[in-house]
């Protein structure tokens, strides 16, 4: 089998699950956060400060690299992992996301996507099969159909053709696989829809895929509506197979995700927030553009052993990010990700210790989310 996995619900807290899933290049403890590499480097950082930091799985883009350096050179140097020297496991996505959010730039048929590359406006076509091909080529552990995302919001009519569209496709994935050490994972669509979300989970878990991903989330839709979704689609998929619910990174938003039983996260989400100065706290996001930090000589965070908080101040931070310096976006991220890392680590920890419901409430209770921030 191309991976393997295991898990189990813990007493008292929801439907959280503690599991372990096993690939060929290691196994990783779930529930699990997965930094974004998206053209087969994780922005700012090495592979191994990421390890460093504690990650054993990344995802990468297939939409990118298949453009850029194109998969034909990344298996020439041997695969993805040899390419970027990283030896942990990886998921690429499908690049499907990427595709639809050209808008104007793509065409949607039976087939396929047809897009124009955003680098130089050059015609391709991006097929189920071809989606495939590209992550087969790539080596990756994980690999993920090609699917439809409909934005939000949209009409009925629309998500239900898309959601078909996405099974048929999901299909013709399934045919086109070949290589027996990659996973592939189906991904549940439904849009806003109950029904349409309990209809597509029933005929993607028909076809008996290895793992399965919850899409079209966090697409600009009102937080409440996003974790009423997850709650109706979640406890669909099988219990013995991974959860995956793409797109989601926020400390609040993965404590929520792990209670409804998803196993695996990833999300721009730490790396973006730190190249613009944000980083992360169990006391909610701090700006280190802001004024008042220009001489805070102490460390983001007291709490923290990441190497930003183990040798650098704020004021030292806030003038690198204002002298336009790379240290200060490294440090920025070193430290975002070692945050949310060590976040799943801890949710872990509860797990095994029985005490996730009460980890949850006394960290939300102290960390302010972005919203708060904004309102206070």
């Amino acid at each position: 089998m191309a991976i393997g996995f295991e898990a189990h619900r813990v007493s008292g807290a929801g439907a959280a699950r503690l599991g372990r899933l096993y690939t060929a290049h290691g196994v990783v403890e779930t529930p699990v956060f997965m930094p974004v590499g998206t053209q087969a480097a994780v922005k700012a950082v090495t592979p191994e400060e990421l390890e460093q930091a504690g990650a054993r799985i990344i995802l990468s883009n297939t939409y990118h690299l298949y453009l850029r350096p194109g998969a034909d050179i990344i298996a020439e140097a041997g695969g993805l992992h040899k390419f970027m020297n990283w030896s942990g496991s990886i998921l690429t996505d499908s690049g499907g996301y990427q595709v639809f959010s050209l808008g104007e730039l793509r065409e949607i048929r039976e087939e396929g996507v047809e897009f124009r590359s955003h680098l130089d406006g050059s015609r391709h076509f991006f097929t189920p099969e071809l989606a495939v091909k590209v992550q087969e080529a790539l080596g990756s552990g994980i690999a993920m159909v090609l699917d439809e995302c409909p934005p939000y919001p949209s009409d009925r009519d629309y998500v239900l053709s898309s959601m078909e569209r996405t099974t048929r496709w999901a299909e013709r994935s399934l045919r086109a696989a070949t290589r027996q050490d990659q996973a592939l994972f189906a991904i549940v669509q439904g849009g806003m829809y109950r029904d349409l979300r309990e209809q597509h989970a029933r005929q993607l878990i028909d076809l008996d895929f290895p793992g399965y991903a919850i899409g079209g989330l966090s697409v600009g839709e009102p937080k409440e509506l996003m974790y009423e979704m997850l709650s109706w689609t979640a406890p669909l998929l099988p219990e013995n197979k991974p959860r995956y619910l793409m797109g989601v990174g926020s400390p609040e938003d993965l404590l929520v995700g792990v209670e409804h039983g998803v196993d695996m996260f990833d999300c721009v989400l730490p790396t973006r927030l730190a190249r613009h100065g944000v980083v992360l706290t169990l006391d909610g996001r701090l700006n280190l553009y802001n004024a008042v930090y220009t001489r805070d000589y102490s460390p983001i965070s007291t709490e923290c052993t990441c190497p930003a908080c183990c040798s650098y101040s704020r004021a030292y931070i806030r003038h690198l990010l204002k002298a336009n310096e790379i240290l200060g976006v490294r440090l920025t991220t070193l430290h975002n990700l070692h945050f949310i890392l060590q976040l799943m680590a801890d949710v872990r920890a509860s797990l095994l210790e029985g005490t996730f419901s009460s980890f949850k409430r006394e960290f939300l209770s102290r960390y302010k989310t972005a919203e708060e921030s904004k309102s206070s």
